[in-house]
């Protein structure tokens, strides 16, 4: 067994944390608060769903945001020794896992600090707060005479206790009140301490769930159909399994697994299987993403107004309307879903890199027929995730197959063709833009019009199971009802209302119910589009108002922590008023700014990028990505910056390269030869500044820099061309047609 096998097998076992483990939401107990709990409280008021305190000296901390490569660990460990006053090495974390975790539901849209934080930072003050106390009568002292160093309890008298000698199982089994005070002098928020996840990935030892490893293991692969909704016909079972290793071949209805002694067996079975195979295909995808985006004008969609404004201005003398869009985007994990599942005496125990324990239980629950204290996740992180890729999925995939051989640990590892052809995709989208200026260069008119599928299809839902397997069953289930995410946060309209204070504007979403290609949660969902979308259009409108780009967003924003950003950042890069563009050793050379509050809800980011433009090949070469951010109090300095500087290394091969290829046969990205990302050759110098603001509560910030940090690369190319492209990603071919077009017209 890997090592977090043995953490998550020892966990379940009460006298492992010498309290009681489990924990209930109690809807009552919160009536009888009189103040509203923040964040992951609220669901889950408990002060020992989140914390235990060991007679050891361990602090158990319980969270149920996962760790997918953020960093998040380390920061909830920086938050409760912060506030217990303890040491990091005292505190243990515990995977989250179901029926043991605090229900946080998704791992998702930058809210582990916001949400799981501060929970975790209540709980824990308010833990102090209630040793102190206990502390205080038993040595006989004001708890005013009292201080913690590293759990250890002193008074002014030279008399001690500890946290370890005073731990009772009934201590914190109560809800939490929010009434004790937070530190105000941080000893290790703030720091960028060393992340307890990196030893593990960079020295070659188990770090992921594809590394785990269980006693009687066997491996499995699934057998996909050529295209979606395809109807298996029939396969020749018999020959797989006399295959060498082989040990059974798992059919329901359309779902077709073989099982295998070791993993290279399955993968030949698995490939011999694909050419016995015969399906029934559906035919109906489109033709190409040109072909879609003809189509999604016309498809049927649910229409909402998120945001409209309508005030005083004068009369608009100029126009300007411009359509943008962006295509299908993988997430195209490095490492390919993986998980492993063991069904012993009527319990499933499921080991997966979802980022949602509990919404995962609920659409198991529904496919197996399980209750749900039979069906238990546990995380083990996954290399790659950010957005619902396959690891959800993949789930599924082996409960099945552990279903129908309890008591045999399985191990289900996609391939990389997997990956491509079955993961949910980022949807693509079309936004248009009507913007007008008076005569003195004020935007007086806004109107944003989006077109897009759903950005969340996430298991968890009411009705219907969205879990790739369950649809392909002999008694299927159907998916659950298409649905956005509501304002403020968004799904495709996700940072669709500008922050920029416009006297008039109107967004509207359609959210278009036909779905053809399978599409969920990618990263930023439609803010990245959204912002693609309003940057360049400021960018358009600040050209025919003659103003420089910096002050022409300025003008146009009220919020002092957004102007905050902006000018931070235009004094990193050295912002000079742009006027045209330049050449250097026969490439073209750009410039270019962009601004987002994420969500308007959470971290504010403003980016200038720098780009060369060979004009004989068309590639683009982003040379520098500058950020400044605001994501309140900063917890892990470090951290903090990395999630800037990887978010802007993604958007950038997002925005450069990156579009799913399709037709009306299927999928057509098997390998990374057929879905180019951007190379380490080609990443640019990344250069973050933070702005932290210890009064004000912290803020999400993983997923800020995607979308400011596109329409920045957007806007500098527009600058070296003298003429925008509007088509996410922005290839060669594009910036060829962009440089011709421009030479027609001149």
């Amino acid at each position: 067994m890997s090592q977090n096998s043995n953490i998550a097998r020892r966990y379940f076992l009460k006298n492992s944390l010498g309290l009681a483990i489990s924990f209930v939401w109690a809807p009552s107990l919160l009536a009888q608060n009189s103040v509203s709990l923040p964040g992951s409280l609220a669901g889950n008021p408990q002060l020992d769903s989140w914390l235990h305190i060991r007679p050891d000296g361990k602090v158990v901390v319980l969270a149920g945001k996962v760790e997918f490569g953020q960093g998040i660990t380390t920061a909830l460990m920086q938050i409760v020794a912060d506030e217990l006053e303890v040491d990091l090495s005292r505190i243990e974390m515990i995977p989250t896992t179901t029926g043991l975790s605090p229900n946080e539901g998704v791992t998702s849209g930058s809210q582990s600090i916001e949400y799981g934080g501060i929970a975790l930072r209540h709980a824990s003050a308010e833990a102090r707060t209630i040793f102190l106390e206990q502390a205080a009568l038993f040595l006989g002292v004001p708890v005013s005479e009292l201080t913690v160093r590293n759990g250890e309890i002193s008074s002014k008298d030279g008399k001690s206790t500890s946290y370890w000698a005073l731990s009772k199982e009934t201590l914190l089994k109560r809800p939490a009140t929010t009434q004790a005070p937070l530190k105000v002098n941080h000893t290790v928020i703030g720091k960028s301490i060393e992340r307890v996840d990196i030893p593990a990935k960079v020295s070659g030892r188990p770090a992921y769930v594809q590394d785990m490893k269980m006693p009687g293991m066997l491996h499995a692969r699934v057998i996909r159909p050529p295209a979606p909704r395809a109807m298996l016909l029939e396969v020749d079972i018999a020959q797989i399994e006399k295959m060498p290793g082989v040990v059974v071949v798992v059919r329901n209805g359309s779902f077709l697994a073989v099982v295998a002694q070791r993993e290279e067996q399955a993968i030949t079975a698995q490939e011999a299987m694909k050419k016995l195979a015969k399906w029934k295909l559906a035919n109906d995808l489109p033709a190409s993403l040109p072909a879609w985006f003809q189509q999604m004008r016309q498809k049927h969609s649910v229409d909402t107004v998120v945001g409209i404004k309508q005030g005083p201005s004068n009369q608009a003398t100029k126009t300007l309307t411009a359509q943008f869009t962006k295509p299908f985007i993988a997430h195209g994990s490095i490492g390919p879903s993986c998980a492993i599942a063991h069904m012993q005496d009527g319990v499933m125990k499921l080991w997966t890199h979802s980022q949602g324990m509990y919404p995962l239980r609920t659409d198991l629950v529904k496919t197996l027929g399980l209750p749900a204290d039979k069906v238990i996740c546990i995380h083990q992180e996954g290399s790659g995730m950010y957005g619902q890729s396959g690891a959800d999925d993949v789930v599924l995939d082996a409960a099945l197959i552990a279903k129908a051989l309890p008591g045999k640990p399985i191990r289900l590892q996609w391939m990389r063709e997997d990956e491509f052809k079955w993961e949910p995709y980022g949807s693509a989208m079309i936004i248009n833009i009507d913007a007008s200026l008076d005569s003195t260069g004020k935007v007086v008119d806004w109107k944003h019009e989006l077109w897009s599928n759903t950005h969340s299809t996430r298991p968890g839902e009411a009705t219907g199971d969205n879990l790739l397997a369950s649809w392909y069953l002999e008694k299927p289930f159907a998916p659950s009802p298409v649905k956005n995410i509501p304002q403020p946060a968004g799904g495709s309209d996700r940072n669709a209302v500008p922050l920029y204070v416009f006297a008039n504007q109107k967004v509207i979403n359609h959210l278009i119910i036909d779905m053809p290609l399978r599409v969920s949660a990618l990263r930023t969902l439609g803010a990245h589009a959204n912002v693609f979308a309003i940057e360049s259009m400021m960018d358009n409108l600040a050209q025919v108002a003659q103003v420089d780009p910096v002050q022409f967003r300025l003008n146009n924003l009220q919020d002092m922590r957004a102007k905050d950003v902006i000018t931070r950042v235009a004094q990193m890069a050295k912002w000079n008023h742009r006027t045209a563009s330049s050449k250097k050793a026969g490439k073209l050379q750009g410039r270019g700014i962009a601004f987002a509050k994420y969500k308007n809800l959470s971290v504010y980011v403003a980016c200038v990028a720098d780009v060369e433009i060979n004009p004989i090949s068309g590639k683009i070469s982003v040379t520098n990505l500058y950020a400044a951010a605001d994501g309140g109090l900063t917890i892990n300095p470090d951290g903090f910056k990395n999630q800037i500087e990887g978010g802007l290394v993604q958007t950038a091969s997002w925005t450069l390269y990156e579009s799913v290829p399709f037709n009306q046969d299927g999928m057509q990205a098997s390998s990374w030869a057929d879905y180019p990302i951007m190379r380490f050759v080609d990443v640019p110098n990344v250069f973050v500044e933070i702005i932290n603001r210890e009064n004000e509560k912290s803020l999400g910030v993983g997923e800020g820099s995607q979308g400011p940090g596109c329409a920045a690369i957007a806007n500098a190319v527009a600058n070296a061309l003298g003429q925008r492209i509007y088509d996410l990603p922005l290839t060669p071919e594009r910036v060829k047609a962009a440089l011709a077009l421009k030479k027609m017209s001149a």
